[in-house]
């Protein structure tokens, strides 16, 4: 990846000489007695400019103390029809910051365990583990390690590799249960998503689109490919749920790799079919973009799918990109 850590190791600038020289002078003055933001009439012309000097690196320290951060919300149901939940889901954010490093980082999965299929619910929560740990170790270990260091594997792979490791974890611990799996890293300016089964990414763009980063890999998804049935009547047709790609079912395992650069602003929201499939795009757009915070929007995301009758289980990972 060319330039791969030259974007992720940014040198910040430096903080402004606490001391103030006067400029008549070059001597440095004694430090003012009144408030930064406090003006009287007995002030000098000298201190007033010193004040104002005073102020505007005050600012100036805050705003390096605040950079760009991404912030997470997660929702979590079973739905209404449901007597325990078959998702899963994992999220980590971490922000490195010293003298001569900014250093974000995200890693967002979302699974889906199948209905019918034995064990399912320990199906997801086996592969979130196992992707989780492989990428953490493989990407996330090295970037904090002294000195920093990075995989001799690119990131793409990284993710392929942390697939497989989820499908023969299944495989293995639960035989003959399955899952879906997507799962987002975002590191520095790109996100690099990996993706088998019909969970969803999306992005969630400030001027009002939604754009869909995944494919899902059922079998209405593919009839309406082959212009067999239409989106309408893939909504309702009675084989909606039936995976033809899934975890723990199959070898070899065929997973999405998808890397894109992450979003100058808006929302990456993963979800499972209970949402998606539940609540229309535009009201997820319109509940995720008036709620106050990414945690209290989830939430909202959850109770419309329950409002709506919550036939399945409901999860969100809303993922909100700093402007």
């Amino acid at each position: 990846m060319p330039g791969f850590f030259q974007r992720l190791f940014r040198k910040r600038k430096t903080s402004p000489q606490s001391n103030l020289v006067d400029s008549s002078t070059d001597q440095p003055t004694q430090p003012l007695s009144k408030p930064l933001a406090e003006t009287t009439a007995e002030e000098t012309p000298a201190e007033k400019t010193l004040r104002k000097k005073a102020a505007g690196d005050k600012l100036l320290d805050q705003s390096l103390l605040k950079p760009p951060q991404l912030i997470v919300g997660i929702g979590h149901s079973a739905g209404m029809q449901r007597d325990h939940n078959e998702d899963a889901l994992f999220a980590l954010t971490s922000n490195l910051i010293s003298d001569e490093t900014y250093l974000p980082f995200g890693l967002y999965i979302v699974a889906d365990g199948m209905g019918g299929h034995k064990h399912g619910e320990i199906a997801s929560g086996i592969a979130v583990r196992a992707m989780a740990s492989l990428v953490i170790h493989e990407v996330y270990s090295p970037l904090i390690s002294p000195p920093p260091t990075k995989s001799s594997e690119s990131v793409q792979e990284v993710m392929r590799k942390g697939i497989q490791a989820a499908h023969l974890a299944i495989l293995k611990q639960t035989p003959g249960g399955g899952t879906t799996l997507t799962g987002v890293l975002v590191l520095g300016d790109q996100m690099t998503i990996a993706h088998v089964g019909d969970s969803r990414a999306y992005i969630l763009h400030p001027d009002g689109r939604i754009q869909v980063l995944t494919r899902d890999h059922s079998l209405v998804k593919r009839l309406v490919e082959l212009g067999q049935i239409t989106s309408a009547e893939a909504a309702v047709h009675p084989q909606r749920n039936v995976l033809y790609r899934a975890l723990g079912q199959g070898e070899p395992i065929d997973a999405e790799i998808i890397t894109t650069p992450s979003p100058k602003s808006g929302y990456v929201l993963l979800c499972s079919d209970g949402l998606w499939g539940v609540v229309a795009e535009q009201e997820v757009f319109d509940l995720v973009t008036s709620a106050p915070s990414p945690a209290q929007a989830c939430q909202s995301l959850v109770a419309a799918a329950n409002a709506a009758g919550g036939p399945d289980n409901i999860t969100a990972v809303l993922i909100h990109l700093p402007d």
